[in-house]
């Protein structure tokens, strides 16, 4: 697992491939996302404290799997490409692994380095993310996943911010 780790930090589009064909790669890419939230967590102590790292994972799950949900909608259903094929489960394979970036998260414990480090980390993970999407959706260019990966960003921070507001108004 962590050599895929490692693979798809390095952008490698052969292994967004790869665990796309392997459904049993699921685990490890679950696995992948609570590595980089807890990378995340730790490495915002110094900023949040360490009351968030636990809710972070929780919310992080959450969110990669909505996340999925969006660019499998967008992507197979409103941006496809002729060749287009893909399964939820693919998506939260391939999602997952773009999380691998977000291990040096981490790094952010120093506080100097808290914003750069999640500056650099977030650029980094979008990148995966479009290859993610470009492997997993079959296309043929990268523009499209970037416009697939742009489109279900808004989606998802419009859902966010209609969720949390529901979340303050029931918490009052």
């Amino acid at each position: 697992m962590f050599e895929r780790m490692i693979r798809a930090a390095k952008l490698d589009a052969s292994l967004y491939e790869e665990v796309e064909a392997d459904a049993s790669a699921l685990g490890q890419a679950i696995l992948v996302v609570v590595l980089s939230s807890l990378a995340g967590g730790l490495g915002s102590i110094s900023v949040n404290g360490i009351g968030g790292i636990i809710s972070g994972i929780f919310v992080a799950l959450i969110g990669w799997l909505i996340w999925a949900i969006i660019v499998f909608l967008i992507g197979t259903k409103v941006l496809p490409q002729p060749q287009t094929s893909a399964d939820l489960g693919q998506l939260l394979r391939t999602l997952g692994f773009s999380a691998s970036p977000g291990i040096i998260r981490i790094v952010g414990i120093i506080p100097f380095l808290y914003g750069l480090v999640n500056l650099v980390a977030t650029i980094w993970m979008f990148v995966a993310m479009v290859i993610a999407v470009k492997q997993a959706l079959d296309y043929d260019n990268y523009l499209r996943a970037v416009g697939v990966c742009l489109v279900g960003f808004l989606v998802y921070i419009i859902f966010a911010a209609i969720f949390g507001g529901s979340l303050y108004f029931l918490s009052s």
